[in-house]
């Protein structure tokens, strides 16, 4: 009876299409409970014929044996190395876990020979119409031997899977708390990891001198910052956590989907150990391809294969996007010291803005729990890919939380792009920085601070002000124009004194900087002084920004001469000043300039890629931080001048490195290294020599 059980068992298995593992035979061979009897009807033939089927179910997979590696991870699939086996009907074979996940990630056909499966590998569905399944109830080992638990799909569906077949959504938890543990009492903060150095300050005014009977309206001082170096070692630098919000909607189909995957795979490979990242993907909806995870070699294969079942359809459902990123740093349990979001859209979203260009309030995209001044404040990277991405809906949510928009025109330019940005977050050594101002001697004033994007706020009284400037990177400078009012004085007069605030970012320790005093000489008579070179060029600089925004806003009701002229006034003035002192501040304007006058000369310029570029260049200057600005191979060299060392190293070790293979990436097509555009580096600085998959995780 035993025997006759088992082989029933089989014949009802040959309708579900399950084989189970050799080492389940002894479970099967076991007699059944008590309760249960073979039904009598069941004649012996019957069962000896269902088990010869059995048989031939079980050697389906036969003519794929000669297939060693799963085509998915690139691992051993021979019997006795822990992992269930699942065969397709197209006969090959894939670790069951890795089909698993490339079916849940929206692939539906077989990714060496692109056939259409018509039984696929999935959980239980929610409606048993989509089709029958076999879940293990015994927790049966299986760890050896094949397993196909698949669905059986229906002959007359059309559409799209992803819409129809709830079977292929992961239900998502309300709370994303289930991020990889981190250990915060490691050694990263014993004091010999802490940032060698701290925050100089220096200030520059505007005249060495002012004749004492002269009262000063507008006296310009420019306070200069600059932060601590890199430590250039990954175990004593401050920790990431890292979300990136990706747009796999249809737009990106191809070649764009091809060339994001290499992007997020240098990404990953470029993480250490005790940096955390998740993934979220987008289209018509938003979901989390996994919690924050460390990047440990177990970590970036898991993110790695993760990524590489992304596929492209639906819309663009940016705000549903962000609203899963901001859940994730939201439900964080522990938190690495640093956090930002990378965001990357080529397309309108057309879920959340309406179609009235009058209409639009872009802050409905961005979530409030991470805005500033809240508990779980996060800068949003954003990235807007092609000609095709809505430039001012991406800069506005960059510019709400305080991040930086990046325009990648050319396709092959994106993990340039990433590289520039992964390596000022993985430099950071300063956080919630202050710069305080406090006016010393009696009757001078502060009038204005000129801080850009950064939040600034003058005493009611004129006699001090504050900038608040967040986290700095390795190296990175800042510069801020402080305009005061400067009375009659005899002697000297003691104009202000700058101090700074901050945290440490790998101790977390509070740290207090006190810059020198300001003074300035009150002579008898008139002395003639030239002008501080720093104070002049930093007034260009702002002025210059300012002229962008002007032409801009021209472009945008259709005045394009009014918007060249604006900047053609502002480039001659810039080469005036060139001429005289070969500033390569003032050179990279110029060159800048020139770049915006011929992408604003008319409606399809500028709509191409004339308000992306402009939008992209005064991001940077409102930050003070480099941002990608298109493909102009004439530009590349000169406008990064927010570059600090250790952004300028990755976009280095990104045009060296080969991403990985199209066959990687489920066989998508790619571009080759020497085909992308330069981001700062000739083409001629690639390396030709292509590491193999496990050299670059190395």
């Amino acid at each position: 009876m035993a025997a006759a059980w088992a082989r029933a068992k089989r014949a009802l298995a040959t309708c579900l299409c399950v084989s189970f593992p050799a080492r389940q035979r002894a479970i099967e061979d076991a007699p059944p409970p008590p309760a249960v009897e073979a039904p009598s009807s069941v004649s012996e033939d019957k069962l000896e014929s269902a088990s010869v089927s059995v048989r031939r179910l079980t050697s389906f997979g036969s003519r794929s044996s000669q297939q060693k590696t799963c085509a998915i991870c690139l691992g051993g699939m021979r019997s006795g190395q822990g992992h269930a086996l699942f065969t397709a009907e197209c006969s090959h074979k894939f670790h069951f876990h890795c089909i698993s996940s490339n079916i849940k990630h929206g692939n539906l056909i077989c990714p060496i020979c692109r056939a259409e499966w018509k039984e696929l590998p999935g959980a239980q569905p929610a409606d048993a119409n989509y089709g029958r399944a076999r879940v293990n109830p015994l927790n049966w080992p299986q760890d050896e031997g094949h397993m196909a638990v698949v669905r059986r799909l229906s002959h007359t569906y059309s559409g799209n899977l992803q819409e129809h077949l709830p079977f292929f959504r992961t239900l998502e938890a309300g709370i994303f708390n289930d991020d990889e543990h981190i250990d915060l009492q490691s050694d990263m903060n014993d004091e010999h990891n802490a940032i060698t150095g701290s925050v100089k300050i220096k200030a520059y005014s505007e005249f060495p001198a002012i004749e004492q009977s002269v009262t000063k309206e507008i006296f310009a001082i420019l306070i200069h910052l600059r932060a601590p170096k890199s430590s250039h070692s990954a175990s004593s630098r401050a920790p990431l956590d890292l979300v990136t919000v990706l747009d796999v909607s249809g737009s990106m189909a191809g070649t764009k989907i091809a060339l994001l995957k290499n992007a997020m795979s240098f990404v990953i490979q470029t993480l250490g150990p005790n940096d955390r990242l998740s993934v979220i993907a987008f289209s018509s909806t938003a979901r989390r391809l996994f919690p924050l995870r460390r990047m440990t070699l177990a970590g970036r294969q898991q993110a790695l294969q993760a990524v590489s079942s992304l596929v492209a359809s639906g819309g663009t459902n940016i705000a549903d996007g962000l609203k899963k990123g901001a859940k994730v740093i939201e439900d964080r349990r522990l938190k690495n010291p640093v956090c930002s979001i990378i965001l990357l859209s080529d397309g309108q979203d057309t879920y959340t803005l309406p179609s009235d260009r009058n209409l639009l309030d872009y802050s409905a995209l961005v979530p409030p729990s991470i805005l500033p001044g809240t508990g779980h404040h996060v800068q949003i990277h954003t990235f807007g890919f092609g000609s095709d991405h809505d430039s001012a809906a991406m800069h506005a949510i960059a510019e709400i939380s305080s991040g930086t928009f990046s325009f990648i025109d050319a396709e092959g330019s994106i993990q340039d792009g990433f590289a520039q940005c992964i390596g000022g977050l993985l430099s950071v050594v300063v956080k919630e920085m202050r710069l305080g101002i406090e006016c010393v001697d009696n009757g001078v004033l502060l009038t204005s601070i000129k801080s850009g994007g950064y939040t600034s706020q003058v005493a009611e009284n004129g006699r001090g002000g504050s900038v608040d400037i967040g986290d700095l990177y390795a190296d990175e400078e800042r510069g801020f124009l402080l305009t005061l009012h400067v009375p009659p004085a005899q002697g000297q007069t003691v104009l202000i004194k700058p101090s700074c605030t901050y945290h440490d970012a790998i101790t977390m320790e509070n740290i207090e900087v006190h810059g020198e005093e300001v003074r300035i000489q009150r002579p008898e008579h008139h002395v003639d002084c030239k002008m501080s070179p720093e104070v002049e060029r930093e007034w260009h600089r702002v002025q210059a920004t300012e002229d962008m925004s002007a032409a801009r806003a021209a472009a945008e009701v259709g005045a394009f001469s009014q918007a060249v002229a604006i900047l053609e006034a502002r480039r001659r003035i810039l080469e005036s000043q060139a001429a005289q002192s070969s500033d390569n501040q003032c050179l990279a304007l110029m060159t800048e300039l020139r770049e915006m006058q011929e992408r604003v000369e008319n409606r399809r310029r500028y709509e191409e890629s004339g308000r992306a570029f402009m939008l992209a260049g005064l991001s940077s200057h409102s930050w003070q931080r480099a941002t990608a600005r298109g493909d102009s191979t004439e530009i590349t060299t000169t406008i990064h001048t927010y570059q600090t060392p250790t952004m300028v190293d990755m976009l280095q070790r990104s045009q060296i490195l080969v991403a990985p293979t199209a066959d990687m990436l489920n066989r998508s097509p790619t571009v080759a290294p020497s085909q992308r555009s330069p981001h700062r580096f000739s083409r001629s600085s690639r390396s030709r020599t292509t590491k193999s998959f496990s050299e670059q995780l190395l």
